[in-house]
């Protein structure tokens, strides 16, 4: 079970903090039943959710962690995922947001990228559904990069691309 001022990861919310454990009154829920109540780092909100919510949870991970996924960038495939159907593109974009792992995330944004610069070629712009799951993927990473690094959302793409390019350089 998770403490007050713990920060977690709740389903596709993203990064929030457990502002209070409680059995809230105005919920009208039977029995004793107990809430996280959280408050989501990107959104204007508050999330009412069973402690024994099926929706997955896990701690954040630590800065450590995250420099050491970014560090592993350069060599993560990023290919385009080329799908025939739209169905299965959403099937598999849902897949990687659904695994709640950061590395899942940053293949997937920087799969969706790939797709982005191969429609640029062709004089195209990316789909709505990339558009979608790369905004989505892109605001739970960061969110997540964000409490990780005690830095502000919108300061986590520079932060990765000069970590990135920090350590392009000391390998050439």
């Amino acid at each position: 079970m998770y403490k007050v001022n713990d920060i977690i990861i709740y389903g596709k919310m993203g990064a929030c903090k457990v502002t209070d454990i409680t059995v809230p009154k105005h919920l009208n829920v039977p029995g004793h039943r107990l809430y996280y109540v959280l408050k989501p780092f990107n959104e204007n909100c508050v999330i009412y959710a069973p402690v024994n919510t099926p929706v997955f949870m896990r701690p954040v991970i630590s800065a450590e962690e995250a420099d050491r996924l970014i560090d592993k960038i350069p060599s993560l495939p990023h290919e385009a995922y080329d799908e025939e159907s739209t169905q299965d593109l959403v099937k598999h974009y849902e897949a990687a947001l659904d695994s709640h792992d950061c590395e899942d995330l940053i293949k997937l944004t920087m799969a969706i990228h790939a797709r982005k610069v191969e429609a640029e070629g062709k004089g195209r712009k990316l789909g709505q559904i990339d558009q979608r799951f790369m905004k989505q993927a892109e605001s739970i990473l960061f969110g997540e990069f964000a409490v990780a690094f005690g830095i502000p959302t919108e300061q986590v793409p520079d932060y990765i691309a000069s970590r990135v390019e920090g350590r392009q350089r000391k390998l050439a």
